[in-house]
This record gives C-alpha cells, sequence and structure tokens, in this order.
C-alpha cells in the first residue's frame, strides 16, 4: 500500500550558487559519499531528500544527514535512519521507491514510500 508520494524539482545553476555561497551547506545537507558528486547529481539527491521529506508529511526535526541516496544494481536508492527512519516507521513506511532525472538545468526526484 502506498504511504505517501513526493516530488521536487531543483535549478541546478541557482543549486550549485547556493553551495557556492554558504560554507557548510554542502555537509549539512549531505553525508560524506555523496559530497564530492557533481552538483547536477547533488541537485537531484537534494531533491529526493525533499520528495521523502513530503512522502513522511515534512515533519520539524528531521535530520539531513539521516537521508542519503545509495546506489545498488538496479540504480538509486533512498537509505534512512535516525529520525528520518523513525517517522519512517512510524508512518508505516517499510519500502522506498524513487527516480530521479536531469534536463534543461533542472534535476528532479519522484519518490513513493510503502508499506
Amino acid at each position: 500500500m502506498i504511504i505517501g508520494i513526493g516530488i521536487d524539482v531543483v535549478d541546478v545553476e541557482r543549486f550549485g550558487r547556493q553551495l557556492a555561497r554558504t560554507p557548510g551547506l554542502r555537509d549539512r545537507l549531505f553525508v560524506p559519499a555523496e559530497r564530492g558528486l557533481h552538483t547536477r547529481s547533488l541537485a537531484a539527491r537534494f531533491a529526493a531528500k525533499e520528495a521523502v521529506a513530503k512522502v513522511l508529511g515534512a515533519p520539524a526535526g528531521m535530520n539531513w544527514q539521516d537521508c542519503w541516496i545509495g546506489l545498488d544494481e538496479n540504480g538509486p536508492t533512498v537509505q534512512v535512519k535516525g529520525t528520518v527512519a523513525a517517522v519512517a516507521e512510524s508512518r508505516g513506511v517499510k519500502r522506498w521507491h524513487l527516480s530521479m532525472s536531469h534536463d534543461g538545468g533542472i534535476s528532479t526526484a519522484f519518490v513513493i514510500g510503502e508499506s
């Protein structure tokens, strides 16, 4: 059963300017394995994290470090721990489905949380 869906889009150029302008933002938003990626990939991962938050109803107190985008043989995967995992569990989310894309300077992500 679908618990929630979330979608988010990020303007890659604007996101890159924000990362350059705000020291420490990259470290706050991304886990170490994500930080060295190209801006376009970081924008898509940020969109995915925002989409995950929307699936969960965007409750206060979730830590950006508790959600990251991994890769397996099937492509990108949502990974959660700590605060995000606790909210997901309370909402009944056991499986995540993720699709990310880039086109025309925009990165987008679509996430489904399933029981």
